[in-house]
């Protein structure tokens, strides 16, 4: 009897016997093994959680302003507007703090944020208000004037785009956020903010020319 209950314990360990986990198990414990990881390894995350959202601001301030500042001059065209739109950004980030879930990066969140202020920006700036481009002054070097050039060839380009289509490059290129990143940002699930870039990218090229984009 010992003999034939030893061999049923131990067939589980022969080939052919092994006996699989649950699949819902596994991927319910890699995305929590994810989600503690991501937000684990961010310290603004822990600020945030203990309530101490003033010094979540500050650091929040500290390391995203400047991708933020890069998003929003490349979506309203204007320093001054886009000075505005971070400093608004912030505030909002911190009135939210409290209702703040952690669902993918803090920069994505911000960005996220960003967009919405940029859009609000755009729909009440009054007709006909753009940024001068101004010659340069003599000695000013000349790349410096043609890389302006090719900045506003971009941004009219942009400006053709749809909304959706403009917001999903600016954050790609400018922001530097991924597609799951961008996915959090927007609103979307992964493979739709991959596919709007895509589109984005392709409708842009065949407005500008590649030389001007590259």
């Amino acid at each position: 009897m010992l003999e034939g209950s030893h061999g049923v314990a131990n067939s589980a360990d022969k080939p052919g016997h092994e006996t699989a986990p649950a699949p819902h198990v596994g991927v319910e414990m890699q995305v929590q093994a994810v989600a503690t990881s991501s937000s684990a390894s961010d310290p603004i995350v822990d600020l945030i959680r203990d309530g101490q959202h003033r010094e979540a601001l500050t650091a929040c301030a500290r390391t995203h302003h400047a991708i933020l500042g890069r998003l929003c001059m490349a979506l309203l065209g204007s320093q001054a507007d886009a000075d505005e739109a971070v400093q608004e950004t912030l505030l909002r980030a911190h009135r939210a703090m409290a209702t703040y879930r952690a669902e993918g990066t803090v920069k994505a969140w911000l960005c996220g944020i960003a967009r919405h202020v940029c859009a609000h920006v755009l729909e009440t700036r009054r007709r006909g208000r753009e940024l001068l481009e101004v010659v340069p002054a003599e000695g000013e070097q000349r790349d410096a004037f043609e890389t302006r050039r090719r900045t506003r060839v971009v941004r009219e380009a942009l400006e053709k785009l749809k909304p959706s289509e403009r917001e999903a490059l600016v954050l790609r290129f400018v922001a530097d956020l991924s597609h799951r990143e961008i996915a959090v940002a927007c609103g979307l699930d992964e493979a739709a903010a991959r596919k709007r870039t895509s589109r984005a990218l392709a409708r842009l090229r065949s407005i500008v020319p590649t030389e001007e984009i590259e």
